[in-house]
């Protein structure tokens, strides 16, 4: 599968609009509002990135320019360890780009909250490493989307695997940071996942998260790149597969907040769970997002127009987090909320139209998700199946979206019989030549 052209209408690294400031709070703070508390935070220290990523939702690669303070930022520290916060991860952009990123991971840990990283590691140095392994940092999250070729391709930078090998190699010699990997799953990679499973397991990582990319900032630009929804039917075998060899070699793999939701491979993806599957979405209820300029969101991917609630230069998070309209939505979500297919579905109570940030940035409404692989299931049952198509393009700022539709049609026999096969097998992939009707 190939890329199109980059689109060149729009910049790479677009100058990020200024924060949110003086959004309204509402008055009255209910007994919801005051029981929900986030146990994590995820923190974009800096919008600065030494990569241009063909799938970057938030487009990163020029700082904001009107970032956090060093003082504000640890001032934000404590106010999250007094709202309960027990972990924090810091991203970017690039985290490591900020001058004052280890005095962050130090106040972070002072305050007795772990503390973790996701990086693409272009440049991330062993000085750099034993820096950060010194002031605190527990935890290393290598952001790694498909082998040698594949990976520069979508990072947008030639060397940028070679960059990741070669970290991974110099974690291998550095004692108190646990390395764990993770990879958005798209088209172009869709054929190498397994593969590059057992190629970071040779490198010595310890866990592995992985996700389907989102249609948000530069992923929505691209053409070729999104899955299309009927492709979960062979995504999710696929990721039992590599679950399964991961589980014999004692490395955790854990399906991000898009992946499964109630189809027939669910119980074999979360079996590690209280509960079998993933559930409804938790923003503003157990997570919240920073950006770098201090607005707080209720999930670090939701976009920022629709999703931020507040900026902390205006209002204390407990403030924000009580009382913004924007954090509450999922603590108010019923099924008058859900639409198309999942308004009907058997698991609407359940689930709530799973990731919101999914549904959100594809459709730009809530509460209808063609990425579930029970609805992909159901609907092969019927002969059936969705694909997406764009009808609007994305601004081209950071975490921005376009707008796509959703296109029911009929499968064909050769391609019905063929998803039947995988997923009752478990094993193999669609046939190229079956992708279309």
């Amino acid at each position: 599968m190939a890329l199109g052209a980059r689109p060149r209408s729009l910049p790479i690294a677009p100058l990020a609009p200024p924060s949110r400031r003086r959004l309204p709070l509402l008055a009255e703070v209910r007994e919801v509002d005051r029981r929900v508390r986030p146990i994590y935070a995820v923190w974009e220290l800096t919008l600065a990135c030494d990569l241009a990523c063909r799938h970057c939702g938030s487009r990163a690669g020029r700082a904001r320019p009107d970032e956090l303070s060093s003082e504000e930022a640890l001032d934000l520290v404590d106010q999250l360890a007094d709202l309960g916060v027990r972990e924090v991860s810091i991203i970017g952009g690039e985290a490591y780009l900020r001058p004052d990123w280890l005095k962050i991971v130090e106040r972070i840990r002072a305050r007795g909250m772990i503390c973790q990283m996701a990086t693409g590691a272009r440049n991330l140095t062993r000085d750099r490493l034993l820096a950060a392994r010194d002031a605190g940092l527990q935890s290393l999250s290598i952001s790694v989307d498909g082998l040698r070729e594949t990976h520069d391709t979508l990072r947008a930078v030639s060397g940028s695997f070679a960059a990741v090998e070669r970290t991974l190699i110099e974690l291998q010699t550095i004692e108190g940071l646990r390395v764990t990997a993770n990879t958005q799953i798209n088209r172009l990679n869709l054929r190498e996942i397994e593969s590059l499973y057992a190629w970071l397991i040779e490198q010595g990582i310890a866990a592995w998260q992985v996700q389907l990319t989102a249609a948000m900032g530069r992923a929505a630009d691209e053409e070729g790149l999104l899955l299309e929804p009927f492709q979960v039917l062979e995504t999710h075998p696929m990721l039992v597969r590599a679950k399964a060899y991961g589980d014999a070699l004692g490395v955790r793999m854990f399906p991000g907040n898009n992946i499964g939701y109630y189809g027939p491979f669910e119980h074999l993806l979360r079996g590690d769970r209280k509960v079998n599957h993933r559930g409804p979405c938790r923003a503003g209820q157990q997570s919240l997002g920073v950006e770098a300029n201090g607005d707080i969101k209720g999930c670090p991917s939701l976009s920022s127009e629709e999703f931020v609630g507040g900026n902390i230069r205006d209002d204390s998070l407990l403030d924000i987090w009580e009382r913004s309209q924007a954090l509450r939505f999922t603590r108010d979500l019923s099924n008058a909320d859900l639409s198309g297919y999942c308004a009907e579905c058997y698991y609407a109570e359940d689930c709530y139209g799973g990731c919101h940030w999914t549904s959100s940035v594809l459709l730009g409404r809530l509460g209808d998700n063609p990425y579930c692989h029970h609805r992909a299931y159901e609907l092969l049952r019927q002969g059936e199946r969705e694909r997406i198509v764009r009808e609007r393009g994305a601004q081209g700022l950071p975490f921005d979206h376009g707008i796509f539709r959703i296109v029911r049609e009929k499968a064909r026999e050769a391609w019905i019989r063929r998803a039947c096969e995988i997923t009752e097998s478990g094993e193999g992939f669609l046939e190229e030549e079956a992708s279309t009707p």
